[in-house]
């Protein structure tokens, strides 16, 4: 594993806590918020985005830690690392994507640009910044499918089992609805437009994809940066 420099390892300690502030406040914002907004009540922590950006705040708090040791981090930590920064991707991609459009002007909200925005956008950079040095094989690729799958299970159960993700709604985000028009394998011309199964599949490919690239672009700028500091050295 290569050393990290002194310079990345600021950088990764601010992004770190910028992670962990906009986390916590952000999921305080909408525990305390309505519950007739979206996410907004005790039962935000039935979200996979509440739930991805908790997971993200540990990740990075215990990330602090280890980074402040002298001794080097062990590659399965970056592998977590790896597989929590494609997991809040998926956050703030589905919402600005996908819901986003579906709520109107008051999508972006305090709480939600902070828990949407905020916290992928500042955990995606601090991987760039550390983790190219973790030379992560790409079959590590398929850890960064199992927390979403996961939640579709968990969001499956609940949709069996009549769970209120909020009021009346037995499910948390439309394309997990297994009674809507479309079912779970077929179509439809308005939302969801195509059938759960097709949903939870299509994302879980794009997780696939997202992490080669993340892989890809995290060893290029790790040795463009290093080709960078031997030549000054020199």
């Amino acid at each position: 594993m290569n050393k990290i420099s002194a310079t990345r390892k600021r950088i990764s300690f601010a992004l770190k806590l910028i992670v962990i502030f906009a986390a916590v406040t952000g999921t305080f914002l909408s525990a305390y918020a309505s519950s007739k907004t979206f996410m907004g009540g005790r039962r935000v922590f039935m979200y996979f985005t509440i739930q991805s950006n908790i997971a993200m705040a540990i990740i990075c708090a215990i990330g602090f830690c280890l980074l402040a040791r002298a001794k080097p981090i062990s590659g399965a930590w970056h592998v977590v690392k790896f597989v929590g920064t494609v997991a809040i991707t998926l956050t703030g991609v589905v919402f600005g994507f996908v819901l986003a459009p579906t709520l109107g002007a008051n999508a972006w909200n305090i709480q939600n640009t902070l828990t949407h925005l905020v916290v992928p956008v500042a955990a995606v950079v601090d991987f760039f910044a550390v983790s190219g040095a973790a030379g992560i094989k790409r079959k590590n690729v398929i850890f960064a499918i199992v927390p979403p799958l996961l939640y579709a299970i968990y969001a499956s159960i609940g949709y069996v089992n009549g769970w209120q993700f909020a009021d009346s709604i037995n499910y948390p985000y439309f394309f997990l609805n297994w009674g809507s028009t479309a079912g779970a394998f077929g179509f439809s011309k308005e939302l969801p437009f195509m059938g759960t199964a097709w949903w939870i599949l299509a994302l879980l490919l794009f997780l696939i994809g997202i992490g080669f690239c993340y892989l890809a672009l995290a060893d290029l700028i790790y040795k463009k940066s290093e080709n960078e500091e031997t030549r000054q050295r020199g």
